[in-house]
């Protein structure tokens, strides 16, 4: 279900560093990444995730990406503070009306890029990576690849991370998705 993110557990440091673990696998894993490509709610992901690749190699480039259909966290972002706007993708883990503060504060010092991409990118994205890799990803899971895609000149030759988080998809909304493709 959408949520708005102006208050609640999203500016919670120990979430936020909880979420960075993603990151922090991937490169224990694959150490020589360039790139990492985050989905964005309500930021705190995103933030865990730069806060663990600038640790590790400050020349780690951490790109956000969220649906221009709900770009609440794009636009803080853009404007170095907090504002609210409209809701209206079907991606329900990048559906906020408003970011967190204290992701926020994080992502305008971290985060290096921004990218928005459309819903039926996310719907093409997510058709491809479960047609291709066989694993269940939900929409905000699938962003990460709609925005890879989208920049595939700028990141050629480079080594990238996407964080495909979520696999929280119901059968009609997997249907819906696989049917478009």
């Amino acid at each position: 279900m959408p949520r708005s993110t102006a208050t609640g557990t999203g500016n919670e440091p120990l979430l936020i560093a909880g979420v960075g673990t993603h990151t922090l696998e991937i490169l224990e894993e694959q150490p020589e990444i360039d790139v990492v490509v985050v989905p964005i709610g309500g930021g705190s992901g995103a933030a865990g995730s730069c806060i663990v690749a600038k640790a590790v190699d400050p020349a780690i480039e951490v790109v956000g990406v969220q649906s221009d259909a709900a770009p609440a966290a794009y636009r803080s972002w853009r404007e170095r503070r907090l504002v609210e706007a409209t809701m209206e993708t079907f991606a329900e883990g990048l559906a906020t009306r408003s970011a967190f503060e204290l992701p926020q504060r994080i992502l305008w010092d971290s985060l290096d890029d921004f990218v928005l991409v459309s819903d039926d990118a996310i719907r093409s994205a997510q058709a491809l990576m479960i047609e291709t890799t066989r694993n269940l990803v939900e929409a905000a899971g699938a962003a990460p690849l709609a925005a890879a895609l989208d920049l595939r000149e700028r990141l050629s030759g480079r080594r990238v991370a996407l964080i495909a988080s979520g696999g929280n998809a119901t059968r009609a909304q997997l249907l819906d998705v696989l049917a478009a493709s």
